[in-house]
């Protein structure tokens, strides 16, 4: 038995399929798969595509990391609104208390996780360019955190079993200082150390053929002995202006109660910065300050030129003798060989990132007039269909 109605028109099907893609171009999704794509596409093509197919996602998460914000904010003005001033609580081992100015408005509550990656394959993706980048210039930076980042984005445990943290910096003697400038080991001053034994150590191991063939280790040992000549200059400092400095802390001291006054009423801080001790103590430490700054660049100075003047007569050696003349020229001529090719590196690798930036911006372009492509070819046939549909119902009427 035929229905009492007309059943549904081929442009009705053909309308919902396009209002349907419309609506897909207007969300950013991208139909087509990395891997039903092109083989040899271009790497920009494939990280438009990603990042096209990515954008609802990367919203959902956005918004979903607004709501939990939210949901803390209301949680902390529960918290302040409603706890106790102190609030005790037991935890395995022992009471923990928390107290009700936790939540008060000068602490911010916020997620943790990151809004702009939505997933592990984009965090893992981040840490691989982090690490690529960390590799191409090891000496700008920190090769551990960039490992760590690795596995922590691999979500490996115990990253400290397996990668060990690097020892932190210990005062060491000359000879061991030597021994890890020579090994390209990083080296550090400390204070109270005896600076000059250091520095005339280190002064002796440069003039010998092992260092001066090992540019690397030349540069840490002088940058250690201005670091020895900075700790003495500081030490210097500290006993010329020891009695000034003591002056200066009573007077804080006398002062204190002001201070919390001011804390406690934020209106009386303008009468307290008024008050003569506080301008008298202010000027104290603002010309206290400038002449230790002073006297340290002075004596920086001295103890620079001492070293200069040592440096030179242990490197005479050097100048008196052709032999060690022709290999420190040969020494620089390698230095400047490597210094060329690291700048030859760099100016490739920016290169590179120039071309991909200028690929992924293509890509971005094609995309972007497919789609108006599409809607153009929807509404010609969306048109056309109107056009036979019209001819059909006038034709019908007739």
């Amino acid at each position: 038995m035929p229905l009492p109605f007309k059943g549904p028109d081929a442009t009705l099907l053909q309308l919902m399929g396009t209002v349907v893609a419309a609506g897909q171009r207007f969300a950013s999704i991208a139909d087509m798969q990395v891997g039903d794509g092109n083989q040899s596409a271009a790497v920009g093509t494939t990280v438009a595509l990603l990042e096209r197919g990515s954008r609802v996602m990367s919203a959902i998460h956005k918004r979903l990391y607004a709501a939990m914000k939210s949901e803390f904010e209301l949680l902390a003005k529960n918290f302040v609104t409603y706890l106790p001033n102190m609030y005790p609580y037991d935890v395995v081992g022992g009471q923990n208390q928390i107290f009700k100015t936790d939540f008060d408005a000068k602490v911010d509550i916020i997620p943790v996780g990151d809004p702009n990656i939505f997933s592990q394959t984009q965090r893992i993706s981040v840490a691989q360019a982090e690490m690529q980048i960390a590799m191409t210039n090891p000496q700008m930076h920190n090769i551990y955190h960039a490992y760590r980042h690795m596995y922590e984005a691999l979500g490996v445990k115990d990253i400290d079993q397996l990668l060990p943290p690097p020892p932190q910096p210990q005062a060491m003697d000359p000879a061991t200082e030597n021994i890890m400038a020579l090994n390209g080991k990083k080296i550090q001053a400390f204070p109270k150390q005896n600076h000059q034994a250091h520095m005339k150590s280190h002064l002796r191991f440069m003039g010998t053929m092992v260092i001066r063939n090992n540019p690397q280790a030349m540069a840490m040992l002088q940058q250690n002995c201005m670091e020895h000549i900075l700790l003495m200059a500081q030490e210097q400092i500290e006993l010329e202006f020891m009695e000034e400095n003591q002056q200066i802390e009573q007077l804080k001291q006398q002062i204190q109660p002001l201070m919390q006054q001011a804390q406690e009423n934020p209106q009386l801080q303008q009468q307290i910065q008024q008050n003569p001790q506080m301008q008298q103590l202010f000027q104290r430490e603002t010309n206290l300050r400038m002449r230790a700054e002073s006297r340290k660049a002075q004596l920086i100075a001295e103890f620079t030129d001492d070293y200069s003047e040592a440096e030179k007569e242990v490197l005479n050696q050097v100048e008196n003798d052709p032999l060690l003349k022709l290999k420190d020229r040969e020494l620089d001529l390698k230095a400047r060989e490597e210094q060329a090719r690291q700048e030859e590196a760099e100016d490739k690798l920016n290169l590179e990132r120039a071309k991909m930036m200028q690929a992924k911006e293509i890509a971005e372009d094609k995309l972007e007039q497919n789609d108006d492509h599409a809607k153009m070819r929807a509404s010609v046939s969306l048109a056309k269909d109107g056009i036979k549909q019209m001819k059909s119902t006038i034709m019908t009427g007739e």
